[in-house]
């Protein structure tokens, strides 16, 4: 951009800073609940569901809340219970959870193995769709994997066509090609920044959706470990309720009537932010600069007093925040943290890096004991999901450039379960919440020749 256009981007934005004139006080003077939160931190009721669940804390006649430990429920049923059955059988699990959030019912053999079929029927890439991930060189995955999504749409015979039959079609296709986008965009990357050669592997017939993108990006080089430990990541990430950030912007959008590409697009871009999907690749950051701070990664005073001044805000990046620790509705415990930590700590032992798990486990442990000694106990902390899964993707070979796009290869599930409901059962109502104007001074138009 050339000076003279500089300065007119800033004059504008210099005018848009000073058009905006209310601070954060108004909010509570109007009864604006900001963020769609209340003021004791819960979310706005806005609609009604039956397909996931979020229970982090206990509620009183009266309001008042006490924590609890977190439980996740997919239609009814406990994750952990689900997952735990799945490893006890010695069997992968996101396939029969994607069933389960898209249909409302446990699947037997018989769908399992008639929806695994279709899977990986629906799996490969149209050839053109294969051509432009490979001209977009793998700069920015997630915005990748918004375009190919959006390009489906041409591909599509019936992209508009929001009959029930359709939308489960649609579902199970984005479901199924969620992972060949990101394994291939991912090779592009890798072939362009680490000039490494490009390998375009087809999805096979005889594995799972998470041995398929394992095999996709790394050949036959994985072990059942990691097969088991990817599988757990998808289950755990793959429905947080209807509230979350990026739900409820496939709900929003999906209440307007636009076309699932469109919908599952916008959901892409939310999940995109720092502040949702993009949180994993802030623990990661935090946790490569607190390996090289402390010293004695065994000695707790060390570790409290680095994560002090983090706190204080007089390192790392100011802000005060330790990333992973907190969330917004679980308290005692994130259960999706909590399964992850359960197998964490075998495939840590299958790489040689128990020495990082302990110290993981000593982080989590000394951060909240930080928090609540600088500020107080008002609010109980846990160790969120992001705090453990950044780590299991680095043991497991991910670069951060896929993070958060594994995360949206599992979050498709709940987000095109979302959009079915809202389409099918929630009565075709577009959802408009309202915003106060808060300017109550009336403008007198100033013909253009009379302006200064």
């Amino acid at each position: 951009m050339d000076t003279k256009n500089e300065y007119v981007i800033y004059k504008l934005a210099d005018r848009m800073k000073h058009s905006i004139h209310f601070d954060a006080e108004q909010f509570t003077k109007r009864g604006v609940k900001r963020g769609l939160r209340n003021a004791d931190g819960t979310g706005v009721l806005v609609g009604l569901t039956n397909i996931g669940d979020v229970h982090g804390y206990t509620r009183d006649a009266d309001g008042t809340i006490h924590p609890a430990h977190g439980q996740l429920f997919y239609r009814g049923y406990d994750v952990a219970s689900i997952v735990h059955a799945a490893q006890q059988e010695g069997r992968l699990a996101f396939e029969e959870v994607a069933l389960l959030l898209l249909s409302g019912r446990l699947p037997d053999r018989d769908d399992l193995r008639e929806f695994g079929t279709l899977v990986r029927e629906y799996m490969p890439l149209d050839p053109r769709t294969m051509l432009h991930i490979i001209e977009l060189e793998g700069h920015d995955i997630m915005n990748i994997l918004a375009r190919s999504v959006l390009e489906l749409y041409t591909f599509d015979d019936n992209p508009d066509d929001t009959s029930r039959d359709n939308l489960m079609r649609q579902s199970v296709e984005l479901i199924s090609k969620f992972p060949t986008i990101i394994a291939y965009a991912y090779n592009m990357l890798r072939h362009n920044q680490l000039r490494r050669s490009l390998s375009i592997r087809h999805p096979q017939p005889s594995l799972s959706i998470a041995e398929n993108f394992l095999y996709m990006l790394k050949g036959k080089d994985f072990t059942p470990l990691e097969a088991r430990m990817l599988d757990l990541l998808l289950v755990v990430q793959a429905e947080h309720g209807g509230g979350n950030n990026s739900t409820f912007t496939v709900r929003v959008t999906s209440s307007a009537g636009t076309d699932t590409y469109s919908s599952i697009a916008a959901g892409i871009g939310s999940l995109k932010g720092p502040l949702h999907g993009g949180a994993n690749l802030q623990v990661n950051k935090m946790l490569r600069f607190l390996k090289d701070e402390v010293k004695d990664w065994t000695d707790d005073d060390e570790i409290s007093d680095v994560l002090r001044r983090i706190v204080r805000g007089e390192t790392y990046d100011g802000r005060g925040l330790i990333y992973g620790i907190g969330h917004a509705v679980y308290t005692l415990s994130d259960p999706r943290a909590e399964l992850l930590k359960e197998l964490a700590g075998d495939l840590a032992r299958e790489k040689g890096r128990e020495r990082e798990y302990a110290f993981m486990q000593r982080l989590e442990e000394r951060a909240k004991a930080v928090i609540y000694e600088l500020k107080g106990t008002r609010k109980t902390v846990c160790a969120n999901v992001d705090f453990y899964s950044g780590f299991i993707y680095e043991l497991l070979g991910f670069p951060p450039a896929i993070f958060t796009p594994i995360f949206a290869m599992a979050r498709i599930v709940g987000w095109c379960a979302h959009r079915n409901e809202e389409l099918c059962f929630n009565g075709k109502r577009i959802i408009r919440p309202a915003y106060r104007f808060v300017d109550d001074t009336e403008q007198t138009y100033v013909p253009l020749a009379k302006r200064v």
